[in-house]
């Protein structure tokens, strides 16, 4: 729990409310080969899971409204099924007197999702022709949101918000790019200080989908998505509940509900030699990313690195290793399951393939992967690139994976580099 500032903004009405974005309901999981079909379905339904144990939290935390901030659904349904599933849990709120404020973001434009089941009483979906303000009358609060008629939108909304409510709580709920960079493509951009200036005490924003605190006077934040869907999107998941006393945020707290968890390790193996060492170093590594696991599923990239010996022997025996792998996963925990194993190393250079005109390019190009401007511009360049191709281009996970695209042109670099001195 973080607390705030501390400044008088109006109501003295005490409430809390829920702040989600970003559930993508019927987004497929990307990037995982389970070969037991009964743990592929349970990760193939973790972000229903996840949605449901949302509404239990905030059930239990007994809000006064919710708030989604876009992209409730990943795109047009196949069938109703997925929308059905929706209005059944969110009926579950509206049927505790808890009314749900929902704006549609660039996955659930009007233009993408067409199909539509009736919503119960008690949600509002803000239009999408200009910004609009909905009124809690009992609690002074004023929720002010902008719906996506396309997918497709540059224009800053946030310009056309409307001034604040005076003596009333203010929430903006916002599908945006709010200022800095990410690997998600821009949508809607706008800045903290064009936020700030409509004198509201909450932004809740959506589309990035890591939970971010970018201010807090006054508070603008992304909760995050619901459930994490490639190894791209690591770490705990979930939304927010905020809590407001006398008219001013005096927490925002998480709100974990994912059911499946994705996480990624690296395990140097240049100083081992056997191929049990290897996955005695892989069981270590993966024992603190397990710690907080609790229930959940776990889906484990490993990925192995170093200038070994091994080299060979790791690359000939992929699949046993894989096996081998995935059984010390499951000495940890007994729902950790291999995403990927991914054989990085390298083999040892000859002292004449080192010295190229005296220099050494293993050396020169030692840390350059851990150089966090070179890091950050490889992701710029990287994100320009994916804005330029289709969606589809974005979801593929090793097109954004920075440090296996830093490791393979480190790798060019050096066989480049000897092959001309061979010559």
């Amino acid at each position: 729990m973080v607390d705030s500032p501390s400044e008088h903004h109006g109501s003295n009405v005490n409430f809390s409310f829920l702040h989600a974005a970003d559930l993508h309901l019927g987004s497929p999981l990307l990037g995982l080969s389970v070969k037991d079909p009964e743990i592929a379905r349970r990760f193939a339904t973790a972000s229903r899971e996840a949605f449901r144990a949302l509404i239990d939290r905030a059930i239990s935390a007994k809000v006064a409204f919710a708030v989604i901030a876009g992209d409730i659904y990943d795109g047009e349904w196949k069938d109703n099924t997925v929308g059905l599933f929706f209005n059944r849990e969110i009926s579950r709120l509206t049927r505790e007197g808890v009314p749900v404020y929902i704006i549609k973001g660039n996955h659930d434009a009007e233009s993408v999702v067409t199909k539509t089941v009736p919503k119960p009483d008690g949600v509002t979906v803000f239009g999408t022709r200009k910004a609009e303000t909905h009124r809690i009358e009992h609690l002074k609060v004023a929720v002010h949101g902008w719906s996506y008629e396309d997918r497709a939108t540059a224009a800053d909304f946030s310009l056309s918000y409307p001034a604040a409510v005076p003596g009333w709580f203010n929430i903006g709920v916002l599908h945006s790019s709010c200022e800095g960079k990410s690997a998600h493509a821009t949508y809607a951009p706008c800045s903290v200080q064009e936020l700030s200036s409509h004198e509201y005490q909450y932004w809740a924003l959506g589309h990035i989908h890591e939970h971010k605190v970018l201010s807090r006077d006054p508070w603008i934040v992304y909760p995050g998505n619901l459930q994490g869907r490639s190894v791209r999107e690591c770490g705990a998941k979930g939304a927010v509940i905020v809590e407001v006393r006398d008219g001013e945020v005096r927490a925002v707290e998480r709100a974990i509900v994912d059911s499946a968890r994705w996480a990624a390790i690296t395990v140097d193996v240049s100083s081992l030699t056997t191929e049990t060492e290897v996955t005695a170093a892989v069981r270590k590594e993966a024992e603190s990313t397990i710690a907080d696991l609790g229930e959940r599923l776990l889906a484990l990239r490993v990925t192995l690195t170093g200038e070994t010996s091994l080299h060979d022997r790791l690359r000939a025996a992929a699949s046993t290793l894989r096996d081998e792998v995935q059984a010390v996963l499951h000495h940890v925990h007994e729902d950790t399951w291999l995403e990927k194993l991914e054989v990085r190393t390298s083999a040892p250079l000859e002292p004449q393939e080192r010295a190229l005109g005296g220099l050494d390019p293993i050396a020169m190009l030692a840390g350059l992967t851990d150089d966090i401007e070179l890091r950050q511009s490889a992701g710029e360049i990287v994100g320009t690139l994916l804005e330029k191709l289709p969606q589809s281009f974005s979801e593929v996970p090793e097109l954004n994976d920075i440090d296996m695209l830093m490791a393979e042109a480190r790798s060019l670099v050096v066989a480049r580099a000897t092959a001309g001195k061979a010559v």
